[in-house]
């Protein structure tokens, strides 16, 4: 009872996005650079943020997905292992409250990507999708090459994400959900052990919404 009256609350916040007045604006995160360029014929300085790089990996179908899948799309990223024995379990269950509010949208999508990808091959995690109910493929789960995830999470997406044989199940890694814009900018943190952490996380995903309506 208690999981469907969160559920309905999740669903209920949603739909409540598009009438609610204007909100503030979500910050960029990541260190910004000053740049010049020329607008309207003058050179002048910009600052920038970041943005994620192009990437590519293989999904839980065997798939190449790379940043062209999530062009012009609002998505959330994390990054788990399937053995994991400590905040995965929890963590995928918070997103499956995000996957079931916005599995019908087409401008949301979820990027889960494996610390461990010789075990989490694409027969593995597509088993793990599976057992989670996830079948739309707004939700893909990633493997790849070690090394460009590692990477691409610590230095892009701004998390702990690396083997480490000192802890339980051998792997690090945050507990974050990051949420990123439509232009690959990332825009929040939020902690994906907790129920608070994945009701802020949907609320800032009707902001960005309406961010990019404007």
């Amino acid at each position: 009872m208690k999981n469907f009256q969160y559920a309905l609350w999740v669903t209920v916040l949603v739909a409540l996005g598009g009438c609610s007045g204007p909100a503030e604006k979500l910050p960029y995160l990541g260190e910004p650079e000053t740049v010049e360029k020329i607008v309207d014929g003058k050179k002048v300085s910009v600052v920038e943020y970041p943005t994620i790089p192009d990437f590519q990996f293989t999904n839980q179908d065997g798939k190449p997905i790379t940043q062209q899948d999530f062009a012009g799309k609002i998505y959330v990223a994390d990054f788990f292992f399937v053995t994991c024995p400590t905040i995965c379990p929890v963590m995928k269950r918070n997103m499956l409250d995000v996957y079931r509010a916005y599995k019908d949208s087409p401008d949301v999508r979820i990027l889960s990507h494996t610390i461990d990808p010789e075990h989490d091959t694409p027969a593995v995690l597509k088993e793990y999708a599976t057992e989670l109910g996830v079948t739309n493929p707004m939700w893909q789960f990633v493997t790849g090459d070690k090394e460009k995830i590692y990477d691409i999470g610590q230095e892009h997406y701004l998390v702990t994400a690396k083997a480490d044989s000192t802890v339980q199940g051998g792997y690090i890694h945050s507990g974050a959900f990051v949420l990123i814009d439509k232009d690959r900018h990332v825009r929040g943190m939020y902690d994906g052990t907790t129920k608070e952490g994945t009701v802020k996380l949907i609320a800032d995903i009707e902001k960005l919404r309406k961010e990019s309506e404007k």
